[in-house]
């Protein structure tokens, strides 16, 4: 799984013309999923997330975690993540995992946040056409990908 993370002081995304979901304060995270993800892969991911100190504290500093701030996530499906750009200008997205064996383990990691945030995780919908609207904070962007986790 990779991931794109971005701290927002909001976040939206619209589905042909009406709101699907919205947040304030938070992570707003574009997710890409390949065909060899797994479980094990959603939980990592889920708690790496959640406990990220990329909030600042009192003194400015970043150090403080979603949980601490007790912030929103917006979750959006990205496989565009997967591109691969190897070979000539046209990416070939052959890494990306088809819809259902992506389908399910999008649910699970939503399912995942959601158990580790105990709050409602606003979301995307799976294959359909987005707008994505965003006020990055910080700006604060960081990526994770699974298949580097050791």
């Amino acid at each position: 799984m990779r991931v794109v993370i971005q701290r927002v002081s909001e976040a939206s995304v619209t589905i042909e013309g009406k709101v699907n979901g919205s947040i304030g304060k938070g992570l707003m995270i574009l997710v890409g999923i390949e065909e060899d993800d797994k479980q094990g892969d959603i939980a990592w991911l889920g708690k790496k997330i959640v406990n990220l100190r990329i909030f600042e504290d009192e003194e400015g500093k970043m150090n403080k975690s979603l949980l601490d701030i007790n912030g929103e996530l917006l979750v959006v499906s990205q496989f565009t993540l997967h591109a691969s750009t190897k070979k000539g200008n046209r990416p070939s997205y052959i890494k990306a995992a088809k819809p259902q064996i992506a389908i399910p383990l999008y649910d699970n990691f939503v399912e995942e946040l959601e158990s580790l945030t105990n709050k409602k995780i606003h979301t995307g919908e799976f294959g359909a056409d987005m707008k994505v609207m965003l006020i990055n904070d910080g700006p604060v962007t960081i990526t994770i990908d699974t298949k580097n986790k050791e």
